[in-house]
């Protein structure tokens, strides 16, 4: 049974004024367009939408809007905002869904198992790729998916062809992009110390600019009195 959120239209001004008396009253400010009709203002519960985003398949969570008065809409969260100090959702935009119409959506990619790579010869899983773009109807929506890369053995990789394909989800990342592979360690050890190495370069070096430009500033001041000089 799909989750089912309730709304209620927001009238007069639609101001920050306004915005603040909605959360006063506990509720947050939101807009419902999409499908060919008319974006609606409307004001929603944030818990409502809080579990609808930390649910499992999260921000592709299809549920129905109930506003009083008007008909019920399928819908997705497309847009979301939070208030950085205190954490807490201030606006969403909420985007009417026609189920008979494809969608793009980023899908999280969740890897599975530890690699042979990692338990027999000390290497790192990164995964490189955490969502993917997909175009499907809106019902074949995945939550996420699985790769099992516990075969994966040292700098084997997981390329988006090796995902799992069915004919209901078509994906848009290149065939080719890496997912995840297994790397050294001393690999991911190298660039660190390429880059303090660096700075210890840069660091040493400061001083002996400093030295160069001193000398030229100098020799201008003091070319600059003897052309006084030769005026006078």
């Amino acid at each position: 049974m799909p989750e089912v959120v309730a709304a209620k239209p927001r009238e007069g001004k639609f101001n920050k004024n306004a915005a603040r008396r909605v959360r006063r009253a506990g509720k947050i400010p939101a807009v419902l367009y999409g499908a060919g009709s008319e974006a609606v203002a409307i004001e929603v519960d944030p818990k409502q939408i809080a579990r609808i985003l930390y649910s499992e398949s999260g921000h592709n969570t299809i549920f129905d809007v109930e506003i009083a008065g008007q008909s019920t809409a399928k819908a997705m969260i497309v847009d979301w905002q939070y208030e950085p100090i205190k954490d807490q959702l201030i606006h969403i935009d909420l985007k009417r869904i026609a189920l008979d119409k494809t969608l793009r959506v980023s899908v999280r990619v969740k890897l599975l198992g530890i690699p042979v790579g990692v338990k027999s010869t000390g290497g790192i899983l990164d995964q490189v790729l955490r969502e993917v773009e997909v175009e499907c109807l809106p019902g074949d929506i995945p939550s996420h998916i699985d790769v099992d890369v516990s075969a994966m053995n040292l700098y084997d990789v997981v390329r988006v062809s090796d995902l799992p394909h069915s004919g209901s989800i078509k994906f848009l990342n290149a065939e080719d992009a890496t997912v995840a592979h297994v790397v050294s360690i001393r690999e991911e050890a190298a660039p660190a110390a390429d880059a303090t190495a660096a700075a210890a370069a840069a660091t040493t070096a400061e001083p002996e600019v400093a030295k160069k430009g001193k000398p030229e500033t100098e020799a201008a001041a003091a070319g600059g009195k003897k052309a006084d000089g030769a005026k006078k």
